[in-house]
């Protein structure tokens, strides 16, 4: 009978899929890496969300393990490169969460151009902050677009049809669909930052994007510019950016993720009124969840099938 290991919390409807298609299910959420090491012996598959981190101890000291798949967009909590070598098929589920990821991300637009964030917090400490609260509307400004793949041209959709924004992107490659559909203009990085009102970054975490926003290319943004990161915390320097939002290179800017979490208590970034701050809750809807759960079942269940292991 083929065994998988679900590591983290999925939605009951991946859980039964797996089961209902012959499938030996073991669950166990978040264990630690020592814990994870002996349950993996004897999985053939191994199902996790952003936690735990699959390392390669964990991968080396599987026995029969076959297939690693991912409830979710990125896979760099897995190391995929002593995967690969040792034959193991990592997996992903990039459009589960392509629509809950985008609509943060304009959420985290509205609320740190209309200081929405900044306004709920005075008023509940029982002020009435209406001339601090100005802001700028989102209409008619220039979105920059870094990584133009499906959360990047999700929200450059909805912001363009939303908004009426202006849409210019950077990413490896150039996007002729949304040029075509949404008059998007392709520009080099550099530039990119310099005419954008709005940033938004949607690129994956590599050693290539790895403090691709830091102080440099901040100092490049427009004063009245907000940085939105929905992507992962790396990829800006939070030193620079801290100093950016301290010192007014920036008018602001909306955070789901950070170089490190849980955000460590009284971080520098928690004492900014100019910053919107989330706990990595991009994918965290219950539509979202429920896609993820069911496409990574199916996924492994497609897996399996091809390998002859399922009927």
């Amino acid at each position: 009978m083929v065994k998988v290991l679900v590591a983290s919390k999925i939605h009951e409807n991946g859980l039964k899929l797996l089961k209902d298609n012959g499938i030996e299910v073991t669950y166990v959420e978040e264990p630690p890496e020592e814990k994870l090491i002996e349950l993996i012996k004897g999985h053939h598959g191994l199902i996790v969300r952003s936690k735990p981190f699959v390392t390669k101890r964990v991968i080396e000291a599987a026995d029969v393990l076959m297939v690693i798949a991912r409830a979710g967009v990125g896979v760099d909590n897995i190391d995929v490169e002593v995967a690969k070598a040792k034959g193991i098929e990592v997996l992903n589920t990039p459009e589960a969460t392509t629509t809950s990821v985008a609509e943060l991300a304009v959420g985290l637009m509205l609320a740190v151009a209309r200081k929405i964030a900044f306004s709920d917090r005075k008023m509940r400490s029982g002020e009435w902050p209406k001339k601090q609260a100005e802001g700028y509307e989102l209409n008619g400004k220039i979105l920059g677009i870094i990584g133009a793949g499906r959360i990047g041209s999700t929200v450059a959709r909805i912001c363009k049809y939303g908004f009426n924004m202006q849409i210019v992107y950077y990413d490896r490659e150039r996007n002729p669909r949304l040029e075509q559909e949404l008059g998007a203009k392709y520009l080099p990085l550099e530039e990119l930052l310099k005419v954008a009102d709005v940033i938004s970054i949607h690129v994956p975490l590599t050693p290539e994007t790895r403090h691709m926003i830091n102080e440099e290319r901040l100092k490049l943004m427009k004063k009245t510019a907000i940085l939105i990161n929905t992507a992962r915390g790396p990829v800006v320097d939070t030193n620079a950016l801290v100093k950016a939002l301290q010192e007014g290179w920036i008018a602001g800017a909306g955070l789901d993720v950070f170089e490190e979490e849980p955000l460590p208590p009284n971080h520098p970034l928690t004492k900014l009124e100019n910053v919107v701050l989330t706990p990595h809750i991009g994918a965290s809807t219950h539509e979202a969840q429920a896609r993820a759960g069911i496409q990574v079942a199916e996924k492994v269940i497609e897996f399996f099938k091809q390998k002859g292991l399922l009927k």
